[in-house]
């Protein structure tokens, strides 16, 4: 609280310079007991704006009925000023259309003002400036007060006002009255990067090749005849073997499978698949031999997976009823027994599908691992990333480069040589993290019109409006966002407390900070060494009166990132450190 009439009269001391609009000198002898209170006491930066609601409380029998009061609310900085809305009153014998005051009784008024935020308003006053009119009297026009005595201008004064320019200026912020200083930015701080989502790749250090070669049998008979044996498929089975067997990274194992076709009694087929996988594994050795590589076997028995497969890409007119059929019994001898009483289905089977189902396959499982780490960097470091795939990349930027300057520079070459969502996703995630703001909201975009729809995208681009200062494209795609999402934007429109209780580590903190919960606050940066929490810390122990404290954490901040020294000397949450005479 604030004495304010000293904003509006002087004492009576000085009752004679108000010669020229003495309808305010009546209003001295109770001008201590009117007060003027400033809602926050400190500013805050809220959304991109600066409020405050202003309360003047007046006794009774204190208004002049005469008299008309102009009251600016002016946020001043170096460099410039911001004027707010004006608010006007009049007394009772003032026919004007102002608010008026009845000088019979006491009462309040309050005055929103809000400002739209500029970065020089970090060191600022938001003052008061008043003028004064008395229509009966000789003030006939709105005089400008010294808020802070009660004061008309000298004649120099005036005159310096009247000519306008840097005098004049100077003269409105001495006679302003100072009711807040200096305007808390700690908004800005939200790490809106901290929450964004990169998009997971495919990347897989060791991929798994398997090539496939059938050798065919007579229907009921285990014996491969030369013509089996020596097929173009098989050829092309070994060639592929031999060609690997040159592949350092690549690692072959070899299976001989027997298979049976589901057109007879199971027992039978069960012995005539297991036959099938001996001979095939005599004929794959003999075909093989001379590689060194070992095989193995197995029987499979009735193939009623090959079947159902076979079924399904062919051009069998009933297929659908078959693949029913298959679906709704457990049992072979079932299976088999309800597709034959389909007989000109069955006829089709015969023809087409069951002949398929003779066989012995031979099967190579080649597992391939890919490039090291170290081999991938070093092809990025030397700039022939031409030679990596596009999930290579994308895995490198990810998991193993560490510094964003790296990630930006992959991602970027990525994402245009691709055209991939997944590269601009994650390139915009980079921007952010660097704080270009501008350049990651246009790399979301370009997801998405890449087809990227999913949560992440949305959270992204809403968070990416946020920090664009577009609140209305933010709470369009907080919709289909994230509940951290939605909470980063309760806090940037000053809603702390829904906040707080969703985020977690710095961005909790900050919430809390904002909510004076300063407890909650360093539970939530308790294992965060960085810069910024070390920063926070400092504000933290600055409000809560713990200098000590305050000097050792802005200390530690400053040693691992000079550039939060600057940022300090503007912090209105570290005044009191620095009105200690505390020096960097």
């Amino acid at each position: 609280m604030k004495n304010a009439l000293k904003l509006l009269v002087a004492v009576a001391a000085v009752s004679v310079a108000l010669t020229g609009c003495n309808c305010f000198g009546k209003m001295a002898k109770q001008q201590n007991e009117v007060t003027i209170s400033c809602t926050p006491d400190v500013l805050a930066l809220n959304n991109g704006k600066v409020s405050a609601d202003i309360t003047v409380k007046f006794p009774a029998e204190y208004y002049n009925k005469k008299a008309v009061l102009k009251v600016t609310p002016v946020i001043v900085f170096a460099g410039g000023e911001v004027a707010g809305a004006t608010k006007y009153f009049q007394g009772t014998a003032i026919h004007d259309n102002y608010t008026v005051v009845d000088s019979n009784m006491g009462g309040a008024f309050t005055q929103h003002v809000e400002f739209p935020y500029d970065a020089r308003m970090q060191q600022s006053e938001l003052q008061l400036r008043i003028e004064v009119k008395c229509p009966s009297g000789k003030c006939k026009t709105f005089t400008l007060v010294d808020a802070n005595t009660g004061l008309l201008p000298t004649k120099a004064q005036a005159a310096a006002l009247a000519a306008g320019g840097a005098e004049a200026d100077a003269i409105k912020r001495a006679f302003g009255l100072t009711i807040a200083k200096g305007v808390n930015t700690l908004q800005n701080d939200l790490d809106y990067a901290a929450v964004m989502s990169e998009t997971a790749n495919d990347y897989k250090n060791v991929t798994t090749v398997v090539t496939k070669a059938d050798i065919m049998y007579a229907i009921n008979s285990s014996r491969v005849t030369n013509a089996a044996a020596s097929t173009d498929e098989l050829k092309a089975f070994k060639d592929n073997v031999v060609e690997t067997q040159g592949n350092d990274r690549a690692t072959q194992k070899l299976y001989v499978n027997g298979y049976a076709s589901p057109d007879g009694p199971e027992k039978f087929n069960d012995k005539l698949s297991s036959a099938r996988s001996e001979s095939g594994k005599k004929a794959a050795e003999k075909l093989l031999k001379g590689t060194g590589m070992d095989l193995d076997a197995a029987s499979y028995g009735e193939d009623w997976e090959g079947f159902k497969e076979l079924v399904a890409a062919s051009d069998i007119e009933d297929k659908d009823i078959i693949l029913q059929v298959l679906s709704r019994y457990d049992s072979s001898s079932q299976r088999e027994s309800e597709i034959k009483n389909m007989s000109a289905v069955f006829t089709a089977l015969k023809k087409e599908i069951l002949p398929k189902l003779r066989r012995a396959q031979l099967v190579n499982s080649t597992d391939i691992k890919g490039k090291t780490d170290a081999e991938m960097m070093e092809l990025i470091n030397s700039g022939r990333l031409d030679e990596l795939t596009n999930e290579e990349l994308l895995y490198m930027a990810e998991s193993v480069v560490e510094n964003n300057m790296g990630k930006a520079r992959i991602l970027e070459y990525t994402a245009k040589k691709f055209n991939d969502a997944r590269a601009y996703n994650n390139l915009g995630v980079v921007y952010a993290d660097m704080g270009e703001m501008s350049k990651a909201l246009s790399a979301f975009e370009r997801a998405a019109q890449l087809g990227l729809n999913n949560n992440e995208i949305n959270s992204n681009l809403a968070l990416a409006y946020l920090a664009n200062g577009n609140m209305a494209k933010a709470e369009q795609y907080a919709t289909a966002a994230d509940a951290r999402t939605k909470a980063m934007i309760a806090a940037a429109q000053g809603n702390y407390s829904p906040a707080a209780s969703t985020l977690t580590g710095y961005n909790a903190a900050i919430a809390n900070v904002m909510n004076n919960d300063l407890t909650a606050a360093k539970r939530a940066i308790v294992s965060d060494d960085s810069a910024e929490a070390d920063y926070l810390r400092a504000v933290i122990a600055s409000k809560e009166g713990d200098l000590d404290t305050a000097k050792t954490q802005l200390r530690s901040a400053i040693g691992k990132d000079t550039a939060l020294a600057e940022k300090a000397q503007k912090d209105v949450n570290l005044s009191n450190l620095f009105a200690s005479g505390f020096k960097l």
